[in-house]
């Protein structure tokens, strides 16, 4: 009886085995296949990813053009305001130092000869003359 009993506990665990290795292979082969699908999706994916990459360094490249050119510019235009500024910047000063003078010289001469001018204050409704204005503030 013992010997039935041993063999019936080896028919049992033998069988168990087997359902653990019918359920092994069948995640195996799940295993396999999610695999499978996720390099078929993935090698397209990558495909995508680099032809993205060489479109963003091609457009770096562009921007990397413009910048330069944008800097070639400013150098240019800085050296066109220095030009600008050296040639016409002392002349010009001298052309204002020149009308400053001669502002000055007319201002003398018309200040050299004072011109009498009626001046007239208004206090309260009535004029005042001027010789009456100077008596007042005194």
């Amino acid at each position: 009886m013992a010997g039935i009993l041993v063999a019936v506990f080896w028919a049992i665990l033998v069988s168990f085995l087997a359902v653990v290795l019918v359920r092994l292979a069948q995640v195996l082969k799940a295993t396999t296949k999610l695999v499978a699908d996720v390099t078929e999706q993935a090698v397209p994916l990558l495909a995508e990813a680099s032809t993205t990459v060489r479109s963003a360094r091609t457009q770096l490249d562009r921007v990397d053009a413009i910048a330069s050119d944008v800097q070639e510019v400013t150098s240019n235009a800085s050296a066109l305001s220095s030009t600008v500024a050296s040639t016409f910047g002392g002349p010009l000063v001298k052309v204002a130092a020149f009308g400053y003078g001669v502002r000055k010289a007319l201002g003398k001469s018309t200040e050299a000869a004072p011109q009498k001018t009626s001046r007239r204050t208004v206090i309260v409704g009535r004029t005042v003359p001027a010789a009456r204005r100077r008596k007042q503030k005194g």
